[in-house]
């Protein structure tokens, strides 16, 4: 088979149109919104090239259309790259380029070698675009579990990049009027070039938005499983491992560390009189309360069914009584709107001392501090034997 510009340029509308039959397949449609972008990306991208490969003496529209929708490939992808990137530059540029490419293709039409340039440069310069946006810096913390890898990004930067300099290269060709290049599949040594280079964009990009997609399902598998899914606070397993740093930091330097238990009085009752629905939406303001009151660095978690957790850094005796006393302040305010009933607690509390192995030991003297508050009536707070002593002589 000999592999001239438009046998090239069809292979490159058959890859496209795999790419976006087979990324539905692969990622699902409701898995993410970057997967969605992508998706929608390569669809217009198949549209624009099918369009575009129609008979040179088609209607002007038709080629019109067809370069508004590889733009529109290009800001959609864009788009996938922000779910997986926030805080991505060209937002407006890159929604109005398609609108751009059309314009000044419609308005050029009988001035081929304007056409050529315009519709190269602008799609050159927003690819260009695009892979600059692509390899900006990423704060520490990316939203959705998108861990923001260098591989897919370089892998996308580099192969649009390399496409946007050969479409800025046919803009210039055609803008000085270069012989042999009147369209995009002439028989142009350039042409060639671009085409074979299409096709490996189209592929490096289809590999990118899988390795992106991935990466960022992997983030968000790491992050629910240290996440309590009805309450949004860590889970026993998260709080566990993030004790062992907190504990080793207070022992370092000498600092205290406090231990806050508290468990949900007439949760069981709530459930059986007035249904799970009711128990669940009392779990969710205690702990929506809980997170809100709590001080900034505090390490809140949900380490039970009904039980609450929070490990107190450089906090002195009378900071897990402050913090009880403002979140029954802020459920007595609360829970009667939101629920339709008053919603209550039972606590205890304890402190790191030095023969404590690791958290399971001060959680054991806090709750038993918690035992001790629900056997003298509930809705109270109990410190572990030894602290009250302690509090009376500050």
């Amino acid at each position: 088979m000999r592999f001239d510009v438009p046998t090239l340029f069809s292979l490159l509308l058959i890859l496209s149109l795999a790419l976006a039959v087979l990324l539905p397949l692969q990622l699902g449609w409701r898995n993410s919104p970057g997967a969605r972008f992508a998706q929608w990306a390569a669809a217009a991208q198949a549209g624009g090239w099918a369009l575009l490969l129609l008979p040179e003496e088609g209607h002007p529209l038709v080629a019109t259309a067809a370069l508004g929708l590889l733009s529109l490939s290009l800001s959609l992808l864009w788009m996938a790259t922000r779910q997986w990137l926030p805080d991505r530059l060209g937002r407006w540029l890159q929604w109005a380029m398609p609108a751009i490419v059309m314009a000044g293709y419609g308005i050029g039409w009988g001035h081929q070698d304007f056409r050529l340039a315009w519709s190269n440069g602008c799609l050159g310069l927003q690819m260009l675009g695009l892979a600059v946006s692509v390899m900006l810096p990423v704060k520490p913390v990316v939203k959705r579990g998108s861990t923001g890898h260098l591989r897919w990004r370089l892998l996308l930067a580099v192969s649009l990049g390399v496409a946007a300099l050969l479409n800025l290269a046919r803009a210039w060709l055609a803008g000085i009027g270069a012989e042999g290049l009147p369209r995009f599949d002439a028989p142009h040594p350039l042409n060639v070039l671009f085409a074979v280079t299409a096709n490996v964009c189209v592929l490096t990009v289809g590999m990118a938005v899988l390795v992106a997609w991935r990466e960022q399902s992997e983030g968000e598998l790491r992050r629910l499983s240290q996440v309590d899914s009805a309450t949004g606070l860590a889970n026993r397993r998260a709080f566990q491992q993030r004790s062992v740093d907190m504990i080793s930091m207070a022992r370092r330097y000498n600092e205290p560390l406090m231990l806050l238990v508290m468990d949900l009085d007439g949760l069981k009752a709530i459930n059986q009189t007035l249904g799970e629905d009711k128990g669940d939406a009392a779990i969710q303001l205690f702990a929506r309360s809980l997170d809100e009151q709590k001080r900034l660095g505090d390490l809140v978690a949900r380490i039970d069914g009904q039980r609450f957790a929070v490990l107190m850094a450089r906090s002195d005796l009378v900071g897990p009584p402050a913090l009880d006393r403002r979140l029954r302040q802020a459920l007595l305010e609360s829970a009667p709107g939101t629920l339709g009933m008053p919603l209550d607690f039972s606590a205890g509390w304890g402190k790191l001392r030095s023969g404590d192995r690791n958290l399971d030991d001060l959680l054991q003297r806090t709750e038993t501090a918690l035992y001790a508050a629900k056997h003298q009536g509930r809705g109270r707070l109990c410190a572990e034997p030894g602290l009250e002593a302690e509090l009376k002589i500050l």
